[in-house]
C-alpha cells in the first residue's frame, strides 16, 4: 500500500470541463478566512438541509426547491474543500483524506435516507439506494489501496452528475406531484411511484458498476498473481 499522496485521482466526468475551471475560479476568489475544513462543514450542512427539506415536503412540496438548493450547497462544500487546499498548497494528505471521506459517507447516508422521508420515494427504495451507494464507495476505497487509483467516476458519471440528477428529479416531483402506478403480480397488488422506479434504476446502475468493476479487477489481479 502506497502513501495517500501518491495515489492517482481519477474524476473523468461529463461536467468536468465546466466544473474544473469553476472550482479553480472559486478557490482563487474565496476569502482567506474560508478554510478547507470550513468547506467540509458546509458540505455537511448542505446534506442536512436536503434531508430536512425532504421531510418537510410532506407538508409543502415547495420544500423540494430548498432541497435542490441544499444539493448546490453540498456540491460547493464537498467539491471545494480539497480544491481549496491544493490551490493554496496547504494539503494535509492523510488528515484531509480521512476527514473528507468520512464526511462523504456521512452525507451520502443523510441525503439518500432523507429522500425516503419525502412522500415521493418509499423509505425501502431509498434504503436500497443508500446500500448500493455505500457499497460503491467501499469499492472505490479498496481499489485505491490495492491499485493506487482513487476513481470516483464511472462511465463519465460522478457525484456532481448524481446531484444534478437529484435536482432534476426534485423538479419533476414538484410539478408532477405524488403519483402511484398500480398493478398486480399474480394475486399480489403492488403500488409504486414513478420516482421509486427512477431511484431503483439508479440503484441498479450502481450495482452494475460495482459488479462489473469488482469482477474485472479481481480477474486482472488474479492474472498478475498479486
Amino acid at each position: 500500500m502506497g502513501d495517500i499522496k501518491d495515489h492517482k485521482r481519477v474524476n473523468d466526468i461529463l461536467l468536468g470541463p465546466l466544473e474544473r475551471p469553476a472550482l479553480q475560479w472559486l478557490a482563487a476568489h474565496l476569502p482567506a478566512w474560508v478554510t478547507p475544513d470550513l468547506m467540509t462543514v458546509i458540505g455537511i450542512v448542505g446534506a442536512l438541509i436536503i434531508t430536512i427539506s425532504y421531510g418537510l415536503s410532506q407538508f409543502n412540496p415547495a420544500f423540494l426547491w430548498i432541497a435542490s438548493l441544499g444539493f448546490v450547497i453540498s456540491w460547493f462544500g464537498d467539491s471545494l474543500d480539497g480544491t481549496l487546499a491544493r490551490y493554496r498548497h496547504i494539503e494535509r494528505p492523510k488528515y484531509g483524506f480521512f476527514i473528507d471521506h468520512v464526511a462523504d459517507v456521512l452525507t451520502e447516508i443523510i441525503i439518500v435516507l432523507g429522500l425516503g422521508l419525502s412522500p415521493y420515494i418509499s423509505f425501502s427504495v431509498a434504503s436500497l439506494c443508500c446500500i448500493a451507494y455505500i457499497t460503491m464507495s467501499v469499492l472505490v476505497y479498496v481499489r485505491m489501496n490495492v491499485m493506487g487509483e482513487f476513481r470516483i467516476s464511472y462511465s463519465k458519471l460522478g457525484p456532481t452528475e448524481v446531484r444534478v440528477l437529484a435536482i432534476i428529479l426534485n423538479t419533476f416531483m414538484f410539478f408532477g406531484g405524488i403519483a402511484t402506478i398500480k398493478f398486480s403480480l399474480g394475486s399480489i397488488p403492488i403500488a409504486i411511484s414513478p420516482y421509486d422506479l427512477v431511484v431503483t434504476g439508479i440503484t441498479l446502475l450502481l450495482i452494475y458498476f460495482f459488479a462489473d468493476t469488482g469482477i474485472k479487477q479481481a480477474v486482472a489481479l488474479r492474472n498478475l498473481r498479486e
